[in-house]
């Protein structure tokens, strides 16, 4: 019996080889889907819409969609740049590792407003915080 024979019955040579590492094989849950709701999903928390999403990776907004529900395959390069315009990982992003909470703010129109307050001049910005600080302390004694 040769190695070949080995190869194809299962049985050592009579010639001693050392054995190749096996590697184990990792079960993960990626799959188009899959990506195509975190994304979704990221994209909400970062009160994105598609079309800024496709703006940033300059691709049409219709084609974000298609990643989103999964029909379309995600190419890595464009994996990459998501993660980057979603500031996360790409492990969370396509499911090696769980998606981190970021904080309460996941509803858009508090984030839309906070961006609109981070644009205002300092002066504005100092008397809108100590309105909101006024009514928020009043609030809290209720």
């Amino acid at each position: 019996m040769n190695s070949s024979t080995f190869l194809h019955s299962g049985h050592p040579p009579d010639r001693r080889r050392p054995a190749l590492p096996r590697f184990a094989t990792q079960r993960t849950p990626i799959d188009d889907e899959t990506i195509g709701q975190r994304l979704r999903q990221l994209r909400k928390r970062r009160g994105l819409s598609q079309a800024e999403v496709a703006e940033t990776l300059d691709v049409h907004q219709s084609l974000v969609s298609e990643y989103e529900r999964g029909t379309v395959r995600v190419p890595a390069t464009v994996l990459a740049g998501l993660a980057r315009t979603l500031r996360t990982s790409l492990d969370q992003l396509v499911g090696l590792k769980p998606l981190k909470e970021n904080g309460p703010l996941h509803d858009r129109r508090f984030i839309r407003r906070l961006e609109r307050i981070e644009k205002l001049p300092k002066r504005s910005k100092q008397a809108l915080l100590k309105t909101i600080d006024t009514y928020l302390d009043g609030a809290e004694k209720r």
